[in-house]
């Protein structure tokens, strides 16, 4: 910066930290007298190993509080407003870059879910103990946490190769007929419009997109990835994610 003859601004500058032993004890940075902190990055919040505990956890306590307001004046509104009001502050934000949680732990996902049931329950004035299923299956058709991931990791992958996303994110959905012989693994994954799933050595490998897409994307029949549309392959999408979070047959 210095050599360009431009200047730092310590209050418009993060720091982010990316290790997988972690943030080393007393080092920090400061830049023109000031200690610079890590970053919130557009409502998604990384810790120093860039995993989702912070965020998760961050995104929890921030529901369960909207929760507790909504609660409150549950009384005086009626079904159709209580069901807008937890859509635009719960649901809304539990399926914000909802795609990021691929690969999650299943504690994590857990934690989810927990504030989807709970939702249900505010609208319907359950009790804490009340089985939830039947509010989410027949009331109010919801996927479950799981299921909501892999419907917006789908979705962006169709979109992407449909030439309907940014193209750095359509290069990293490669179908498997385009790839030579060596590097396809099945002539029958050529025939479905299977797309190419990058080898990975370790675990956090796993969290990016360019392999939770493909592999979302794969687990799909070849009649839903087939669809002409978006909102062809949305409803599709959605009828089978369904049947699968319920074991309906």
């Amino acid at each position: 910066m210095a050599s360009n003859r431009l200047m730092l601004n310590p209050s418009k500058t993060d720091l982010l930290w990316c290790s997988m032993r972690g943030h080393p004890d007393g080092v920090t940075l400061m830049l023109r007298g000031v200690s610079v902190e890590p970053p919130c990055n557009l409502g998604v919040s990384l810790n120093e190993e860039l995993t989702r505990t912070t965020h998760v956890n961050l995104l929890v306590g921030w529901c369960y509080r909207q929760l507790r307001i909504i609660r409150s004046c549950r009384r005086v509104l009626t079904w159709s407003a209580a069901v807008m009001m937890v859509n635009s502050f719960i649901v809304s934000r539990v399926d914000y870059c909802s795609s990021l949680l691929a690969a999650c732990s299943q504690q994590q996902l857990d934690k989810l879910q927990h504030v989807l049931n709970c939702a249900a329950r505010v609208i319907y004035g359950g009790r804490r103990g009340d089985h939830v299923t039947p509010l989410l299956h027949d009331n109010l058709h919801w996927l479950h946490i799981r299921e909501r991931i892999t419907f917006k990791l789908c979705v962006l992958v169709y979109k992407a190769t449909h030439g309907l996303a940014p193209s750095y994110i359509a290069v990293m959905c490669i179908p498997v007929a385009t790839v030579s012989t060596r590097q396809s693994l099945r002539s029958a994954a050529r025939a479905h419009g299977d797309l190419l799933v990058p080898r990975t050595r370790v675990k956090f490998s796993n969290w990016a997109f360019a392999v939770a897409g493909p592999e979302a994307w794969n687990s799909l029949p070849v009649d839903i990835r087939s669809s002409d549309t978006v909102t062809a392959f949305k409803n599709s999408l959605k009828t089978y994610l369904f049947k699968l979070s319920y074991c309906i047959t």
